[in-house]
């Protein structure tokens, strides 16, 4: 793993264990790095009414915006399952509003499976403001 990774993993393996999962159990923790080079991280947010929680993705992307930043370019998400898991549709949307296509996106285990992919890989053909520009 790449030493730029590293702060990125820290990050995400920390506030995954913030995760708030008491129906799955299935705790998941992400971080992106700004342009400006700040990271920020999220975690999965259940709730009781399920359509109504937070990816760990989507909670990384709003403490960015928060913090007054909008072009994520590098993301870490990790999770304890047996290979890395990607982000849900949704999250992959996410990730595409606020980060190029060839951006990377590492994806690991907490065994320390990684792999690696881009949002352009995730979200081929993504819907982008682009084609809400059509005036």
């Amino acid at each position: 793993m790449s030493s730029t990774a590293d702060p990125m993993k820290a990050a995400a393996v920390a506030v995954r264990e913030n995760a708030y999962a008491p129906y799955s159990k299935f705790k998941v923790g992400a971080a992106v790095r700004s342009a400006s080079g700040a990271i920020y991280a999220g975690c999965n947010v259940e709730n009781a009414a399920y359509p109504e929680g937070t990816c760990a993705e989507a909670g990384a992307i709003a403490a960015m915006v928060a913090a007054g930043e909008t072009e994520l370019v590098e993301a870490f998400v990790i999770a304890d399952c047996p290979a890395p898991v990607p982000p849900c549709g949704g999250c992959r949307q996410k990730l595409a509003e606020f980060a190029k296509a060839d951006v990377k996106i590492t994806l690991a285990t907490t065994d320390g499976v990684t792999s690696e992919t881009t949002v352009g890989d995730l979200l081929p053909g993504s819907f982008g403001a682009d084609f809400l520009d059509q005036n």
